[in-house]
């Protein structure tokens, strides 16, 4: 073999440059993050609806679709008007972030940016809306 120990040692630094984020993060596992849905209005609601869940779909939907429903609504609501929204248990909400969502989700810093935050996602709804301030 023909250079064979320069080609040896030529894999095992590119092995280690091309392995190097793996072991770098070797024991840097975050926990995942669980968003907090205890602020007072949402407890309220629930005492109101006799219901565990109480956000306009359930937190299944709620977990995999928020960034979808809430493109639908900024479209529905700015550029058809409409201003409605009728839940899947056929209840009707105002197409609102700071209204509607942020009433109950006050908590912003422990219930949107903690995953966010986790999955390294940059939402755009505060370049429009204002942020809401945090109730301890």
């Amino acid at each position: 073999m023909y250079n064979g120990g320069k080609i040896i040692i030529g894999i095992i630094i590119f092995l280690l440059f091309v392995m190097f984020p793996f072991y770098a993060n070797i024991g840097k596992v975050n926990a995942k993050p669980e968003p907090k849905v205890d602020t007072p209005a949402i407890k309220e609601a629930q005492a109101k609806l006799g219901k565990k869940e109480v956000c306009i779909e359930p937190k299944a939907f709620m977990k995999a679709e928020h960034m979808k429903l809430l493109n639908d609504w900024r479209d529905r609501a700015l550029r058809e008007g409409d201003r409605l929204y009728t839940a899947s248990d056929g209840r009707t909400h105002d197409i609102n972030l700071q209204n509607t969502c942020m009433q109950c989700h006050s908590n912003k810093k422990k219930f949107c940016d903690e995953c966010h935050n986790y999955t390294d996602v940059k939402p755009y709804c505060w370049t429009c809306h204002i942020a809401p301030k945090e109730v301890e």
